[in-house]
Order: structure tokens, then C-alpha cells, then sequence
């Protein structure tokens, strides 16, 4: 029987010794004043499951005006640059690889967060969704509109926690351009109605993104970055696709052909879109004749639809998130066909160890 696709290696701009990557998830386990990633509880989770070929750690904000949930580590301040160290030390002591994703809501925040002070975004439009505040779910409020000197400010703040993520040893960086946060509330004409320069033509709403791009370049190479993108999220996070939403999508990844970058991660559909005027139904097969680089792709995929993906063509290494809370060793189980542990939906964002190290491998 050949070798299962998910469990071959590959090498193009980045060299990891499986196809199988342990997708970002946030999991609000940075229980302390400082937003410290610990060796106890991130350095050891994400040791457990240093064989995945990759691991992308949890959304990681670049600045306190970034955050949005509880608990959510930063990357900003030199103790989250010390505590993170410890976690890419043990990652790097089991093989394994690991890039952190940078990460800022945007208007998915809340006041409580920023001591009474408004979120930014694109523009000053409420998304009516949730924020995960310290006192439970609120509603999400009109953001402020950011201004120029906001904009540039925070292209500074990605650089520099990019840069930060360097002095932490990871060995790379996501953006995270998706799931209706920061870049795509510029991305998406329904949380975009700015006049300026950074609003209006797909080429203006993509400008920030690619400014925040062309910075992190500078403080490393090219072939440590990805980035992420869900371009067929509709009806959650304030985000709703019209006749301007793929199209805009299609604008980034023939541009990210530019680049020489690790790879582009893309996620299918969160919700049933089939019946959405403008939408794109299987994100992996419209997108790859567009993109020359490594195409990622994730959600709800399983071990065979992970192989098949990669056998059709349609991407070169798949995601797994729900599966890996879990399954630490979810490599070995796939590679063994052993039973896969279900995960506890309970404990996705509590504190502490249960639900989060407390996962055993399998038994032979």
C-alpha cells in the first residue's frame, strides 16, 4: 500500500516532515495580567503535539489594542517574548516546527478590553456579533473608524511582532487575514466604506494588508510568512459576500505570487453557502489554478478527505484544528488507523489543564 499523502514530506520555501498541520485555535489558557504564555500549560500542549508537520499557534494579538478574547497571549512585550521561548524550545527539542499567528479583532472586541475606549476597524459599522469578554459574551459595539496615523501605527505593530516572534525562536509567522477580523473588515465592502485611500477599489481595500506584508519583510525572510484567508465567510463575524468579495480574494492570491511566502492558508466555507449569490462552494479547487506557491487548506477536513485533497491536487498540506485539541498524536493515529479520541467542546476556551494537556495518547 502507498505511503498516505498526509504523511509524505514536503519542501518547497518550507520544509516540514509531513503534510499534516496543527491549525491555529485559540484556546484562552493565558490566565495572567501579562497575556504570558507558560511553559506549564502552551509549552507543554504544544510540545505534545510537536509531530505534526507544522504547528500554528493560537491568534496572537500585536498590541493591547488588538485584543479581543480573554486569555489570548500577546506578542508584544518582552515577558510574552520570554514566555514564548520556552514553548519553541520544546517544540524544537521534540522536531517539530512552529509558527505563531499574529492576530488583531479588530471590531470582534469590546470597550471592557480597552478601559472604556472603542475598537477600531475599516470603518465605524457594528458587526452585531459576540465579543468573549472577562464578564461572558457582550455585544459588539459601532467601532471607531481608524485614521491614517491608526493605519500606520499598526503596520508598525505587526512589524514589531514579527520581529518579536524572531527573538522567540519560531520559525515563522502567520497573518491572520481572516474569519471577519482586522484585514478582512478592510477586505469586505460590508465593514469597508472608507473614501481614502485604504476604501472604495478592491486594489484600496487590499492596501493595508499588503503594507503590513511588505513590512514584516523587512525584519525576515519571505519564506518564513504565510497567511490566511477565508474567503467564502458569510453571516458570521459581520461579514456578508457580494459581488465584490471573491473577486477581491482572487486580487490577493495572484498578488501573493509576487512574494516568495511559506505558504497561503485558505479555509472551506464555515457555514452552507450554496445558496449565496457570489459565493465560492469548494475554496481549494477554485483557488489553486491561481496561486504558484504552497496552498494550505483546512476545516472539517478528516484523514481521508486530507489525503484525497492532496492527491486531487488541490492543495499541498491540510489543517486540522478539532482533532489535535484531542489527539496530540494525531499523526501517529493517522498514520496507525487507530481510533481518534472526541474532543470536549466543554472546555475549548476554559482555563487550566483539563481539556487542554490532559489529552493521552493512543494505546497500540
Amino acid at each position: 500500500m502507498s505511503k498516505q499523502q498526509l504523511l509524505t514530506p514536503y519542501h518547497k520555501n518550507i520544509n516540514l516532515k509531513n503534510r499534516i498541520v496543527m491549525a491555529p485555535m485559540t484556546r484562552s489558557r493565558a490566565d495572567n495580567e501579562a497575556k504570558v504564555p507558560t511553559d506549564a500549560l502552551q509549552g507543554l500542549y504544544y510540545e505534545q503535539r510537536a509531530s505534526a508537520g507544522l504547528i500554528i499557534t493560537e491568534g496572537s494579538q500585536v498590541s493591547e489594542q488588538a485584543v479581543g478574547y480573554i486569555h489570548t497571549p500577546g506578542i508584544y512585550s518582552e515577558a510574552q517574548v520570554e514566555g514564548w521561548k520556552k514553548v519553541t524550545k520544546r517544540v524544537h527539542d521534540q522536531g517539530g516546527t512552529i509558527f505563531i499567528q499574529l492576530w488583531h479583532v479588530g471590531r470582534i472586541s469590546h470597550p471592557d478590553f480597552h478601559n472604556g475606549d472603542l475598537p477600531v476597524s475599516a470603518s465605524a459599522i457594528n458587526p452585531h456579533a459576540k465579543s468573549f469578554t472577562p464578564e461572558g459574551f457582550k455585544d459588539t459595539v459601532t467601532p471607531k473608524a481608524m485614521s491614517i496615523a491608526d493605519i500606520k501605527q499598526t503596520v508598525s505593530d505587526f512589524k514589531n511582532a514579527a520581529a518579536n516572534a524572531v527573538k522567540a525562536g519560531f520559525d515563522g509567522v502567520e497573518i491572520h487575514s481572516s474569519n471577519g477580523y482586522l484585514f478582512q473588515q478592510f477586505f469586505n465592502a460590508c465593514s469597508n466604506t472608507r473614501t481614502d485611500e485604504y476604501g472604495g477599489s478592491i486594489e484600496n481595500r487590499t492596501r493595508f494588508f499588503f503594507e503590513v506584508l511588505d513590512a514584516i519583510k523587512t525584519v525576515m525572510p519571505q519564506e518564513q510568512v504565510g497567511v490566511r484567508f477565508n474567503p467564502s465567510l458569510h453571516g458570521m463575524f459581520g461579514i456578508t459576500i457580494d459581488e465584490e468579495t471573491i473577486p477581491t480574494f482572487e486580487y490577493i492570491i495572484e498578488k501573493l505570487n509576487d512574494y516568495n511566502l511559506a505558504y497561503v492558508h485558505l479555509s472551506e466555507p464555515f457555514t452552507d453557502v450554496s445558496d449565496v449569490p457570489f459565493a465560492v462552494i469548494n475554496i481549494a479547487k477554485h483557488f489553486r489554478p491561481l496561486y504558484k506557491g504552497t496552498l494550505m487548506i483546512n476545516n472539517a477536513f478528516d484523514q481521508e478527505k486530507g489525503n484525497k485533497v492532496l492527491e486531487d491536487g488541490d492543495a499541498d498540506l491540510v489543517a486540522y484544528g478539532k482533532l489535535f485539541i484531542s489527539n496530540p498524536d494525531l499523526v501517529a493515529r493517522f498514520e496507525n488507523d487507530l481510533e481518534l479520541a472526541e474532543w470536549d467542546q466543554e472546555t475549548f476556551y476554559t482555563q487550566g489543564e483539563k481539556g487542554f494537556t490532559d489529552y493521552p495518547k493512543a494505546s497500540k
